[in-house]
This record gives C-alpha cells, structure tokens and sequence, in this order.
C-alpha cells in the first residue's frame, strides 16, 4: 500500500480534478495522519492516532507567513490560485486555531487573489462545535462528506473514530441553509471479510433521501483516484457515476462527476 502524504503547510498549486489550479493546506503534520474517522479509501493510509499533538502543529503566525508569501510568489502567474484549499493528511478542522486560520486566510485572499475561492475538504466531524460551523460558514465552498445514505454504510467506509450518529449529523448539514456542497466518494469490494458497495439502488435511494433532507447547493459525486489503505477496493466506473449524478440532477440538484 502506498501512502500519499503532504510534506508542506503550504503545497502546489497543483491542478485538481475537482478544483482546478488548487493551493493547498495541510495543516496538520507533515510526516503522520491525523484524522476523527478511518476511511478505508483514505490515500493518507490509515489513522494510526486521532489525537493533535499541539507542538506539532503550524500556529497562525507562521500559517499567515507562508501563505503571504506564497500567495505573492503566484500573483499575477499562471499559477496564481482558483482555490485556496484546506485538505492536507487528515481532517483539517482538527486544528485548534482553525477558525482564526479561516479568518486570516480571508484577509490574505482579499488582498493577493481576490479572485481564488476558498475551499474546504472535510468530513464533518467537527461540526459540533459553533466556532468551526460558524468558519465554514464564511468560506466560498464548504465540501462536506456524506457516503451513504445509511449509518452503518458510513460506519463501514468511514469508520468514525469518535461517536457519530448520522441522523445528528444531518441535522448540523442543515445548519448551513444549503451553503454547501456535498461530496460523496463511491466506492465497492470487501473490507474484513465484508462487502463494500454505496452505489446499490438500496443505498442511493437512502443517500438521496438525505440529500432532500440537507438541499445543498452542490453535489460532487466521484470515485477512489489513488492507491488504499484498504486492498480489496476497486472504483466505480465512469458510466455508474453518470447514472448517479443523473438520479441527482433529476432530483433538481446541481451535480459534478469526478472519475
């Protein structure tokens, strides 16, 4: 198994199948994961601890340093950013100054790429507490994880490593009044002996039930790009994805495939 992690708090840009000349965030350590679930698809390898060590991590000071000067080095470039993206080796809002790192990266965009969204690739876990709600709230594109429509779906793609209860987690999705886009990976083949498919009519049924229950603004739907943790897993193909993204757009929502 092969195991892609990030190496730098500021990395790329590089261009993203999903967002185009991307510069991303990793603001979180450079040689672990850190991560609240355990996703079998992960391309960061499994989450071996959840638990930040604080010494580790970037403060905003030396955040809003090297974002600064990255974001001068690129201005006016070919590379200068479409999105500012908050990604890296785990879940991003995990960091204790995530909301005052949000805030600094508002002012830094405004001044140097007034034109690059500000994106950020999360599981949800975190949606609980207020002050990380209220800093998705303020960026261009929240993307927010939602593979399957059925909590034991989840639990097995997912494995969250904290209590989760998907009927909560609903409910805070729809905090956000729809100022959100989904994104949900669909993936098939076995973990622990068990079998592994979200694409079923069952399960995609469940999925969008929930996704008239959320109405988010967006809905990416995609599949596994790089090698897994988990060995037994294998993509859905490109047409299965455009037959899903077809059931979304024809539930009225607006849909991207990513295969």
């Amino acid at each position: 198994m092969a195991v892609f992690l990030f190496d730098e708090l500021i990395f790329g840009p590089v261009r993203s199948r999903r967002l185009g000349v991307s510069l991303g965030i990793n603001l979180l350590p450079t040689h672990k994961k850190i991560c609240s679930f355990n996703c079998i698809y992960c391309e960061c390898g499994w989450t071996n601890s959840h638990q930040a060590l604080k010494n580790s991590l970037p403060r905003n000071e030396e955040f809003k340093t090297a974002l600064e000067k990255k974001l001068i080095e690129l201005q006016g470039t070919d590379l200068e950013p479409d999105s500012i993206t908050f990604a890296g080796n785990g879940e991003p809002t995990l960091h204790p100054e995530f909301a005052a790192i949000v805030d600094t990266t508002l002012q830094l965009r405004n001044r140097y790429a007034p034109h690059a969204l500000i994106s950020v690739l999360s599981n949800g876990s975190m949606l609980h507490k207020t002050e990380i709600r209220e800093a998705l709230k303020m960026v261009d594109n929240n993307l927010l994880k939602l593979d399957g429509g059925r909590e034991k779906t989840i639990r097995k793609i997912n494995t969250p490593l904290k209590a989760f209860r998907l009927e909560e987690y609903i409910r805070l999705l729809q905090s956000f009044d729809g100022k959100l886009t989904i994104q949900s990976l669909f993936v098939r083949g076995t973990h622990k002996g068990e079998a592994i498919d979200n694409a079923t009519s069952e399960e995609l049924e469940a999925w969008l039930g929930l996704l008239h229950s959320i109405m988010p603004q967006h809905v990416m739907v995609y599949t596994i790009e790089r090698s897994t943790p988990e060995e037994g897993l294998y993509k859905v193909p490109l047409e299965e994805l455009e037959a899903i993204a077809e059931k979304v757009k024809a539930d009225g929502f607006e849909v991207s495939v990513f295969g």
